[in-house]
């Protein structure tokens, strides 16, 4: 008798265990546990580029390793985009472009189709650097500014301001904080004056004069922005080795990567 009555509760026992497993998968419970990675993603960096962008490339593999441990997404790496057709591209739900950007022909035309079939894009400073010699009119809509006019010098920290406090990808920073030093870029047309683009962070007027060589005193200096056209964020950081010294902004990084990637045509990953 004695012996049923303990199976009886080992058996109760049992069923609560399950009741409560089962209460926790499709109730309200918080987490939401990756069973296998939830997406993947190409890094690519030149190791040719300007020194200083080369520093910032090797931190940048660091920060993004760091971002993959217990295998929540698959990173890639690449040197260049030699190579990378598009349909190689398409197997990955983001593109992170740290410091270049396609060179030949082939390579554009691949990043193009890629782009304009739902691809994702986090560019970073030098990624995003073109001028009249770049020859590439596509890559100036899709980043939604005109060619690069001038900068700052030498690399210094700077307030910068938010534009936008409700975005995604800025809803949980300060409306202002000081960037760790960068070389601050201004473009002939400023990303603000279209329409299909929103500016989510600017260099604060605050700054001016800015510079203690080259010395900027006015302008128009976007620094994240998105262009709604494409699935895709542009952040003017990436000079040297102090780009990840800061939260803030480390925080900013993380937050873009997450937007781009819960919008993938696959559906939001983070969801499932």
């Amino acid at each position: 008798m004695k012996d049923i009555k303990h199976l009886r509760t080992i058996l109760a026992l049992i069923m609560l265990l399950a009741m409560s497993s089962i209460l926790a998968q499709n109730s309200d419970y918080p987490g939401n546990y990756a069973k296998a990675p939830r997406f993947k993603a190409l890094l690519c960096y030149s190791e040719t580029a300007e020194p200083a962008h080369v520093e910032f490339g090797h931190q940048a593999i660091e920060f993004f390793k760091d971002l993959t441990v217990g295998k929540g997404f698959i990173l890639d790496v690449a040197t260049d985009f030699t190579g990378l057709d598009f349909d190689k591209l398409s197997a990955y739900d983001v593109v992170i472009a740290i410091n270049t950007s396609p060179r030949s022909k082939t390579e554009r035309d691949a990043f193009e189709k890629y782009m304009e079939n739902g691809g994702g894009w986090v560019g970073f400073h030098a990624s995003g650097y073109n001028d009249a010699g770049t020859k590439w009119p596509w890559f100036n809509e899709f980043l939604g500014c005109g060619t690069f006019l001038c900068n700052s010098w030498p690399p210094q920290p700077a307030l910068l301001e938010v534009n936008l406090t409700n975005h995604p990808v800025t809803k949980n920073i300060p409306v202002s904080f000081v960037a760790a030093k960068n070389e601050w870029y201004m473009w002939n047309e400023p990303a603000d004056k279209r329409d299909n683009v929103d500016v989510l962070l600017s260099l604060s007027p605050k700054n001016f004069p800015i510079g203690l060589k080259d010395v900027v005193s006015f302008g128009e200096f976007p620094v994240v922005w998105t262009n709604r056209n494409y699935r895709m964020i542009y952040l003017n950081f990436g000079h040297g080795n102090r780009e990840f010294s800061d939260a803030t902004q480390n925080l900013l990084i993380v937050n873009a990567l997450r937007w781009i990637v819960s919008r993938s045509p696959k559906g939001n990953p983070f969801t499932r």
